[in-house]
């Protein structure tokens, strides 16, 4: 792959690499302990690119990103960041197959146009695909369903319907499902609630279904 002019900044101090892991999002932090030193890795979806650079400095990888947002793409290319700005749903396209051995994409499925292609590209340039997103089977959105009548508004789907990027909202059972129909081999998995806590229910996906806030994936093609 040819080098951008990102690729020829230096990278970020230690110190501040320490400080921006310290306070990357609790996604994040998991994806980070999932992925092997020395990887070749694409983070799509990137934003200012706190992953990219934690991995780059704590494990050696080779780490690029993608991200649709411009001022959050020159943030992290200002940063000293290989990130270019780009669209999950018809940039993945453009890779070579195999290119990568982990691509991530967090909390960004249920924003894609086509979710079922981006995952598709994603282990067609990858050998492992991690993926996170909120889980809409949670016991709390349900509830305000059933009581309210109304779209939820919690801590994790915490804007309203018709402000919101998400267009298709999904649930742990529903990804198991998805990853079935495909033939995806589900390698790792897990639900967590927004405080950082592994939901007990990991080897149960209904419960994890109905108490975990978000969710977090290995995969890999059969």
């Amino acid at each position: 792959m040819p080098d951008s002019p990102a690729d020829l900044r230096p990278p970020l101090p230690r110190s501040e690499i320490r400080y921006v892991a310290k306070n990357m999002r609790l996604d994040l932090r998991l994806i980070a302990e999932m992925i092997p030193r020395g990887a070749r890795v694409l983070d799509i979806g990137c934003g200012d690119g706190a992953l990219l650079a934690h991995l780059t400095a704590e494990k050696a990888a080779d780490a690029r990103g993608i991200e649709i947002d411009m001022a959050a793409a020159t943030q992290a290319v200002a940063a000293g960041l290989a990130v270019i700005q780009g669209d999950a749903d018809h940039d993945l396209a453009f890779y070579p197959d195999g290119a990568f051995d982990y691509v991530v994409l967090s909390r960004t499925l249920q924003a894609v146009e086509k979710p079922r292609e981006v995952l598709r590209q994603m282990l067609r340039i990858g050998r492992h695909a991690i993926v996170s997103f909120p889980n809409f089977g949670h016991w709390m959105v349900r509830w305000h369903l059933l009581a309210k009548g109304r779209m939820p508004m919690t801590s994790t789907w915490h804007r309203a319907w018709y402000e919101t990027p998400n267009i298709h909202p999904c649930t742990i059972r529903d990804f198991f499902g998805l990853c079935a129909l495909d033939g995806y081999v589900v390698e790792e998995w897990l639900a967590v609630d927004e405080h950082g806590l592994k939901a007990p229910w990991r080897r149960s996906p209904r419960l994890a279904n109905l108490f975990g806030e978000q969710a977090l994936f290995q995969l890999r093609r059969r």
